[in-house]
């Protein structure tokens, strides 16, 4: 018998069902029903001998839903229904038992953060993953000079490995971001009922610790509305996104023809439709547009979450297809930036000749005349003079005459002045704790491999 005197719309069973993304969740349904049912066997809730056919039968379909055999029927709304209602198929009348000291609310909130969980640990290994790639990369090309940019203008050089490990650093972060988010899913919902609790002696702990939570959650209210750990990966998983979109967006200017400082392989590029020539570098394109598509996720569910009432409402079931695709999306960002990376090849002498633009060395030659006690803002200026000279001229720093220099500041000796123009002398001058002299970086890159093994173990 139902409570309903009439069968639902068919439009609304279209929006009402979860299935068609949901049954991704089948291994934690499945490990989660597992778990509690020999607790409700250890609290004598139910009998032994029904704790072993309920096993024997969600073992079944284990079996069918990992081989692809398991028949989904019409009236499946959601996986939870769909496994409950084979089980019950498989074992007869004790099926319906498993149910029992549980609700959907509570069930769902503990699959969703199991396989949270899960997504956070295969992002920090697939961002260990990219890091070594990109440590590598650094090391092999530790005195490659750079041109540094700000505004997409030539600034400062830097070596190619500073650069590089620019990204480490940050994927470094992710880590950590990463490792919150799995921290803030350690509170077992299961057991918290639809709401309120449940009208048994349960024993949650003992559910936590074989599922691999922490604790249980303290609060019934909270466990089944709670979906903050969701938000958590969310936003780790965006800013990560982001910065691989960085990463991107520099290697298709790098490997454009008026830049020139990488060829990527083959394997990470595709031609054009009509013109043979073409490589076009798309999976570094496609690291930039899929980043907003991350972000728009965690604030699509942010959106779901404003102003919702406790406790459970349907607006949660919301939360699945943003989590599921941001999981999807960013493991192959992740695995495509590493390919990419682990195939490029730089070219020393585009960049190096990049980074001998003279004009570069500007800020050194500002900072010599601050060591000779010339106030800062005044040395800017007097370089800023020099530099309009020669520009003006269509001249380098280093085509200026002595009687220019002289005239520009008495303390521009020119021996010394033109000592400051030798490209290494700029970046070796970088002498500073993270700076890009290749002292620094050699510290850089055992800091950073000591970090991502310390990470890892």
């Amino acid at each position: 018998m139902s409570r309903f005197s009439e069968p639902q719309d068919p439009i609304f069973r279209r929006l009402n069902t979860s299935l068609s993304f949901d049954q991704r969740l089948w291994p934690y349904d499945i490990q989660g029903s597992r778990a509690h049912a020999r607790m409700l066997a250890k609290q004598a809730i139910i009998g032994d001998n029904e704790r072993d056919e309920l096993l024997a039968a969600l073992s079944a379909v284990e079996a069918e839903l990992a081989g692809g055999t398991f028949v989904f029927e019409d009236d499946d709304e959601d996986i939870h229904m769909a496994v409950e209602r084979r089980v019950t198929q498989l074992a007869g009348a004790v099926g319906g038992k498993l149910h029992t000291a549980r609700s959907r609310n509570d069930q769902v909130a503990t699959d969703v953060a199991l396989f949270t969980r899960d997504g956070a640990g295969h992002a920090t290994r697939a961002i260990d993953a990219l890091a070594a790639t990109l440590l590598d990369a650094a090391e092999a090309h530790l005195d490659w000079p750079l041109p540094g940019y700000t505004h997409l203008q030539r600034a400062q050089p830097v070596y190619l490995s500073h650069h590089l490990l620019a990204y480490v650093w940050m994927l470094l972060r992710d880590r950590e971001r990463f490792a919150f988010a799995a921290g803030q899913t350690a509170a077992l919902p299961l057991g918290a009922g639809a709401l309120a609790g449940v009208n048994f002696d349960t024993d949650r702990g003992a559910v936590a610790a074989e599922l691999g939570f922490d604790r249980v959650a303290p609060n019934s209210i909270d466990a089944v509305s709670n979906r903050d750990f969701v938000l958590d990966y969310l936003a780790a998983a965006a800013t990560c996104a982001t910065h691989l979109s960085r990463l991107g967006a520099e290697l298709v200017l790098w490997s454009s023809e008026e830049f020139g400082f990488v060829t990527l392989s083959d394997a990470w590029t595709s031609g054009s439709s009509i013109m043979p020539q073409k490589k076009n570098p798309d999976a570094a394109e496609l690291l930039r547009a899929k980043a907003p598509r991350i972000v728009a996720h965690l604030g699509a569910l942010h959106g779901v979450m404003h102003a919702l009432p406790l406790t459970y409402n349907k607006d949660l079931q919301e939360d699945k297809e943003h989590l599921f695709d941001a999981v999807d999306t960013l493991d192959l960002c992740l695995a495509s930036a590493a390919g990419m990376i682990g195939g490029a090849r730089f070219n020393r002498d585009r960049m190096s000749a990049a980074a001998s633009d003279d004009l570069i060395a500007a800020t050194d030659v500002a900072d010599h005349l601050v060591k000779q006690g010339v106030p800062f803002r005044e040395c800017h200026g007097i370089v800023a003079g020099l530099v309009r000279v020669a520009v003006d001229s269509g001249r380098c720093l280093g085509d200026l005459t002595d009687g220019e220099l002289a005239a520009a500041s008495a303390r521009l000796h020119p021996p010394a002045f033109r000592a400051l123009l030798e490209q290494r002398a700029w970046l070796e001058s970088k002498v500073s704790e993270g700076g890009t002299s290749l002292a620094r970086v050699r510290e850089q890159l055992a800091a950073a491999r000591a970090a991502l093994a310390a990470g890892a173990g």
